[in-house]
């Protein structure tokens, strides 16, 4: 179920400066690196200049019928423990990436998730927003 979130809520505070961060980053490299890079950047402008709590590749288990079951499912970055952040480096960001992510809100139980693609040649054309 979609659900609307309030503009002065303070998770959108922090997904502004992720996208202020990914701009930031894109602005100085473009695109063409590969997903690590952007991931391993993109971890430092948020816990160094933005102080903001990040983890990087956090795993995802699965809980079935009561049981935690380790599906290898890892979230590229989890920031501030509310917000999933997907980073890719595609030509497009295809429906298969956004069920990903809609998975991951679900499985986790957070409300927001960023798919940032950095290799669109404008970095504002490679973000997308989901709310659960």
């Amino acid at each position: 179920m979609l659900k609307d979130i309030h503009p002065n809520d303070p998770i959108n505070l922090v997904t502004e400066k992720i996208i202020e961060s990914s701009i930031k980053i894109h602005r100085q490299y473009g695109p063409g690196l590969l997903e690590n890079a952007y991931e391993q950047l993109l971890v430092y402008e948020l816990t160094h200049n933005q102080k903001l709590k990040t983890e990087a590749q956090k795993s995802l288990p699965i809980i079935h019928e009561g049981q935690k079951i380790d599906a290898a499912y890892r979230l590229d970055l989890l920031v501030e423990n509310d917000i999933i952040v997907e980073l890719k480096a595609q030509d497009k960001i295809l429906p298969i990436h956004e069920a990903q992510i809609l998975t991951y809100l679900k499985l986790s139980e957070k409300r927001i998730g960023l798919i940032l693609n950095f290799n669109a040649k404008l970095m504002k054309d490679g973000i997308r927003r989901f709310i659960l």
